[in-house]
């Protein structure tokens, strides 16, 4: 079963120097409906004008990731990381027992696009922590690949939560398949492009929850790039 989630149905924030999507609910947009697939609990996708950011505020028991498309984004926290994230670099901050942090785009003269995944964790309480991990962008081409494991392995980045995060880019033609092991489920997120998922066509900016399909084929119509998480059943 593939229940899709379109860009122009997500959950919409607007000020002078942002503007966001809400694949689910945030803030002060809330849709029972749309709440979160297993411990993926938030992404948004947020435009960040130069010079903009979010000040220093704070998260618990969170595994928050940052994915960058185009631009670079400053991060800081009260754990004392420091550091600028760019495309093919994927940022992991464990929230666990709280910390606090602020992002702002880094450039005083070019937007920063990228997107923003929270995971719950596994339990609660767990000490904050940072990890950051540049991949070839290149490893990616016409395939699914990992980047965010619960172990880490190969390379990836660690999170505290039975769930992984691939990604992809896929040339107008090009075919990726991921296979689900039983019990597992998928959301599928299209950050650029269109793509065909068995008979659905999904546009830049839609969602797909995948449940109850041994694998999860997606053909790219144009250049895309995609997130795939592989999730716990619920």
């Amino acid at each position: 079963m593939i229940q899709v989630r379109r860009s122009e149905e997500r959950g919409r924030a607007r000020r002078p120097w942002l503007e966001s999507y809400f694949s689910f609910s945030f803030g002060e947009y809330q849709d029972p409906r749309h709440v979160q697939v297993g411990p993926l609990r938030v992404l948004n996708d947020d435009l960040i004008a130069p010079g903009g950011g979010f000040l220093t505020h704070s998260h618990r028991d969170a595994e928050v990731i940052t994915y960058v498309l185009k631009g670079a984004v400053e991060h800081k926290d009260s754990e004392g990381n420091h550091g600028i994230i760019r495309p093919f670099e994927i940022q992991r901050m464990r929230a666990g027992s709280g910390i606090s942090h602020s992002e702002f785009n880094a450039s005083a003269s070019e937007p920063v696009h990228l997107l923003q995944v929270w995971i719950l964790p596994d339990r609660r309480g767990i000490p904050p922590g940072y990890a950051a991990r540049t991949f070839d962008p290149a490893a990616r081409h016409g395939r699914f690949l990992p980047v965010i494991t619960p172990d880490g392995r190969e390379g990836t980045v660690d999170i505290a939560q039975d769930a992984a995060m691939l990604v992809s880019h896929l040339e107008p033609g090009e075919r990726a398949a991921y296979s689900l092991r039983d019990g597992r489920q998928a959301y599928l997120h299209v950050a650029t492009g269109d793509v065909e998922v068995g008979d659905l066509t999904l546009k830049c900016g839609d969602g797909a929850t995948v449940r109850d399909e041994q694998a999860v084929t997606v053909q790219a119509d144009e250049p895309s790039e995609l997130l795939l998480f592989d999730l716990p059943g619920e």
